[in-house]
This record gives structure tokens, C-alpha cells and sequence, in this order.
């Protein structure tokens, strides 16, 4: 038996058929593109996004012979979709979570007094980030988008239950309680949609989707929508919060990082959300078939691997990801230069819209490889202000933690994590855990396997880097320049 898990990320969507010892048997990948109408906004075609689904789903089962017996599906988060929901077709382009222009709509709801009402239902703060005020926004910009969801005739939705809606021909309106968490529109305890969140928002709780379980049976791929496959949906879960289940984080205290376009480090609280403190977010991570939640805390970075891109894409310093090492390691340090990559704002801990991203410190004598460097640094500069935020949130130390995502391949940037944190980095030998843990989920779903127990069987470590001298100077700078980078977008 084996699983077809798609990821639907930022930049591009994964397909793995996963078998079941918890191995990758194919893969695909396909890009789409990213839109920048104007500074600050961020944009996706969701048919681009189910036209890379279709491709890279293709291209997994045409490598292997393996046939799937259920589909799991993670997803980039927040990002908000609109879809006609007899013909598929969306009225606009989806808002991206990345994507700052609500930042005035969430200074005007802080302003009327509402942030410590939202903090208290829905454990997230307000900030652009979320899924809600991107759908104010369309409300008061985009009338005729809108008018849609006004009539019934238009779906609201994350990525997820777009994409379900495309493999099930429109017949499923769902998303499971770690999507519904992302959105400012969930009630975190109770479990449910909230109707006075939806009406502090503006969002018609008809236009949502059904919430269901994490795991388990939830709908059925239609073969005529998608590439001949009938098949059962049994998995469904955030990115992150897969890539906490791909990690095998299924006790209290668990904790892993993904390295993405953002990173994002969770550790896992059980069965009760804990106050969000410290600038970090509390969210849910997986609610099982019968009802309950389990729960996270949450420290959202908006970009790391997408420092690397842009060192590549914007700046030409490299021709892939990949030599981003090399270049780093080729100098003992970054020769004094701090990169703050606050390319799209600042997240936890400081949760900034208006900062924009700086480098400071250049002197004749900087080169490309003190930048690469810098950028190595800084994201693991970022990463140790959450994990500090954690311990001081949680009042206990993290024992180790587990990195994934594509950046973790980079040997340096995980030996810099280990020696700022001053704490083990260990990294599994299968790094997709996003993709690993959608797969994950729907077998558990299905029966491909019988409990988390045999689950965490599955996870096999690749190396461990041990922390040596941490560079305190070096991290006190980089907060320096974090606060200087801060408000830049609101100057006048």
C-alpha cells in the first residue's frame, strides 16, 4: 500500500507516492508563478496552482508503478482563494501570506481596541499574515469578486480547500481544524468557526468551508477532474503542522523547524492551547476523528530560504540554493555585515509590517561571500530569537531541535543553527516532512498504518550537529539592526 500526498507550497507544488514503510517511492514538482502587482503584494493564479498539481501528481505516478490507495494534502497556509464553486474558475488571483497590503486594516481594528479580543479567541494576532483581513480587503476593493460570495455562488477558502474543491469535481467545501486555525476565523477552544470573528471580519460563514478531522475519510477524487484516480482524502493538514507530524512531534514538547521560503518552529502543547506570549502564536495542530484537538505554539518567520532566492534571483550572487554554502563557507564570517531579511515584514517575535529588509555593515572590503554569509546568519539569528521566546513563553528549555525543509540540507547554515541556539540540530534523513506528513496522515486515516507508534518507526536520523562557541557578538548586532529596520514602510 502507498500514498499520494500533494504539497501545495509557496513557490511550487510536490507530489510524492509514499509507501508503507514510510519511504519516498516518486516524486514530482511543478512551479507556478508568483505575481508582485505592486510593492508589498503577492499574488497567485489558483488555476496555476491545480495546473502544477495535475503536473507534478503526473509525474510521480508515471515513475513508479506503486498505485496509491488514498490522497493527503498539505498547504501553504493563510493564503486566501475565491472560486466559483459550480465552475471551478476564480473571479481574482489568490492573497498570498506573504502579501502586507492589509497592514493599515489590521493598524484601524487594533486602533478600535479589538487585537486582545482576537489574541483571546483565536490565538493569533492581527497582522496581514492572516487569512481575515485579506478577505476584508476584497470586500472593500473588489465588489464584483465579492458580489460572488455574496450570492452563494463563490467558495471562500485556503489552498487546501481549493484544492479539494478541483479533485472532487466541487463537490466538497472542506478544511481541516489546523487550515481553520490560520485564519483569525476560528475559535480556538471551541473548535469551530466564530461567528463573532466572521462578523468583527465581514465574512459570511456560509462562504467557509466545513471544518473536518485531520485524518480519516473526508471526500473522494473524482477520476474526470483528476487524472483518472478515484480515490479516498484522508489526510489534510497546514503545512507546518504536517511537517510536525512528518517529524513525528506527537508529544508535549516535540519541536521542529522548517526551513522554507519562511521558517516556522513549533513545539507541540498537548491537548490544551497555551496563551500566546512572547510574540509567538498558539494554533492547533491536528484534530483527530473523534473531536480532539492537539495544539502548538507557533513562531512564524516570513522569510529565510527566500533570502537565498533572492540572493539568486534579485542579486545574480548565485546560480542555485545550493552553492549559497560554498559561497558562506568560503570566509570565516560575515566580515561584519548584518543582513536583516525583512523582505515582506518582520514576524515573530517582533511582528513589524512596515519593517523592510536592510544590510548593514559594508565596508570596501564586502563581497559576495560576507552577504551569503550574513544571509546564513540571520537565519539562524531568527530562528534563536523564537526559540528564546519559547523558553521564556514556556519556562523550560527545547532538548533538541528537528530541522527540515530545503535549506536544512545546507551543512553550514545547520552547524551556525546548533552553535546559536546551544542546543542539538537533527536532521532526518527524508527531509520533505511537510509532504511526509500529509502521507502520513491520510494512512493513518485509511489503515496503511494503525497508530503514530508504527509511525515513528518510519523517522531515521541523517546527522546531528552539537553546538560549539556561540558568537554572542555577532547576534547582539544582528538585534541592533533588527530594531533599526523597523517602521522603514511607514515613513513618509
Amino acid at each position: 500500500m502507498s500514498v499520494l500526498t500533494i504539497d501545495a507550497g509557496t513557490t511550487g507544488v510536490t507530489a510524492l507516492i509514499v509507501s508503507e514503510n514510510g519511504e519516498v517511492a516518486a516524486r514530482g514538482y511543478q512551479e507556478f508563478a508568483q505575481h508582485y502587482p505592486r510593492t508589498g503584494w503577492v499574488e497567485h493564479v489558483p488555476e496555476e496552482i491545480w495546473q502544477a498539481t495535475l503536473a507534478a501528481c503526473q509525474s510521480a505516478l508515471d515513475a513508479t508503478d506503486d498505485a496509491p490507495t488514498c490522497i493527503g494534502i498539505t498547504n501553504q497556509r493563510e493564503t486566501a482563494v475565491l472560486w466559483n464553486r459550480r465552475r471551478a474558475s476564480s473571479p481574482r488571483r489568490a492573497i498570498v501570506w506573504q502579501d502586507r497590503r492589509t497592514a493599515d486594516i489590521c493598524q484601524e481594528l487594533r486602533d478600535a481596541g479589538h487585537e486582545d479580543r482576537v489574541t483571546d479567541i483565536t490565538g493569533l494576532r492581527l497582522d496581514p499574515y492572516f487569512t481575515a483581513t485579506k478577505l476584508t480587503w476584497i470586500q472593500r476593493n473588489d465588489q464584483r469578486a465579492w458580489s460572488g460570495v455574496e450570492s452563494g455562488d463563490v467558495a471562500l477558502g485556503t489552498v487546501d480547500s481549493y484544492i479539494i474543491a478541483r479533485l472532487t469535481g466541487g463537490t466538497r467545501h472542506i478544511t481541516d481544524a489546523s487550515n481553520a486555525s490560520r485564519t483569525l476565523l476560528f475559535d480556538l477552544r471551541a473548535g469551530t468557526w466564530s461567528d463573532e470573528m466572521c462578523e468583527l471580519f465581514g465574512v459570511p460563514i456560509s462562504a467557509l468551508p466545513e471544518v473536518v478531522p485531520s485524518y480519516g475519510v473526508v471526500a473522494e477524487s473524482e477520476p474526470d477532474d483528476f487524472l483518472g484516480l478515484k480515490l479516498p482524502i484522508a489526510g489534510i493538514a497546514g503545512d507546518q503542522q504536517a511537517a510536525m507530524f512528518g517529524q513525528n512531534c506527537y508529544t508535549p514538547g516535540s519541536s521542529k523547524c522548517t526551513y522554507g521560503t519562511g521558517s516556522f518552529i513549533l513545539v507541540n502543547t498537548g491537548t490544551e492551547p497555551v496563551p500566546p506570549r512572547q510574540g509567538l502564536l498558539s494554533t492547533v495542530l491536528w484534530q483527530h476523528p473523534d473531536g480532539r484537538l492537539d495544539y502548538a505554539l507557533e513562531g512564524s518567520i516570513f522569510v529565510t530560504g527566500a533570502a537565498v532566492q533572492w540572493l539568486r534571483d534579485g542579486l545574480g550572487f548565485i546560480d542555485s540554493a545550493a552553492q549559497s554554502e560554498a559561497l558562506a563557507a568560503s570566509v570565516e564570517d560575515s566580515g561584519g555585515v548584518v543582513f536583516v531579511p525583512a523582505l515582506t515584514g518582520l514576524g515573530a517575535p517582533d511582528w513589524d509590517p512596515y519593517a523592510r529588509g536592510a544590510i548593514f555593515g559594508i565596508t570596501r572590503g564586502t563581497g559576495r561571500a560576507h552577504l551569503a554569509r550574513a544571509t546564513l546568519d540571520a537565519i539562524a539569528f531568527e530562528v534563536r530569537d523564537v526559540v528564546e521566546a519559547m523558553a521564556r513563553a514556556s519556562g523550560t528549555e527545547l532538548p533538541e531541535l528537528r530541522v527540515d525543509g530545503g535549506a536544512s540540507a545546507n551543512d553550514l547554515l545547520c552547524h551556525i543553527q546548533a552553535d546559536q541556539l546551544g542546543v542539538s540540530v537533527a536532521r532526518p534523513q527524508i527531509q520533505e516532512t511537510t509532504a511526509l506528513g500529509a502521507a502520513f496522515l491520510a494512512g493513518l486515516g485509511t489503515g496503511v498504518w494503525d497508530s503514530t507508534d508504527d509511525l515513528a518507526h518510519t523517522w531515521k536520523l541523517d546527522r546531528r550537529f552539537e553546538p560549539r562557541d556561540r558568537d554572542d557578538a555577532a547576534y547582539r548586532r544582528w538585534r541592533v539592526a533588527v530594531e533599526r529596520s523597523k517602521g522603514w514602510a511607514g515613513l513618509e
